[in-house]
């Protein structure tokens, strides 16, 4: 578990960066009209689903980084 908490907290930024770059990119892309590629038609979701992805993947290479 101590594992787990380690490798959040060092991912974190990542998460939280790509989370907020998709929220911008795609909040200006769906002002012009753009829906295509959003996840339910959300830009919040798809950037929540962005962001989890980026963490994940983080998270697997700080993990792989350790051993």
């Amino acid at each position: 578990m101590a594992l787990l908490q380690y490798l959040f907290l060092k991912s974190a930024g990542v998460g939280v960066g790509v989370f907020l770059g998709t929220m911008i990119g795609l909040g200006l892309r769906r002002s012009k009209g753009k829906t295509e590629g959003l996840v339910r038609g959300s830009v919040a979701l798809t950037a929540l689903v962005a962001g989890l992805l980026g963490l994940v993947v983080m998270m697997f290479i700080t993990w792989m980084g350790m051993r």
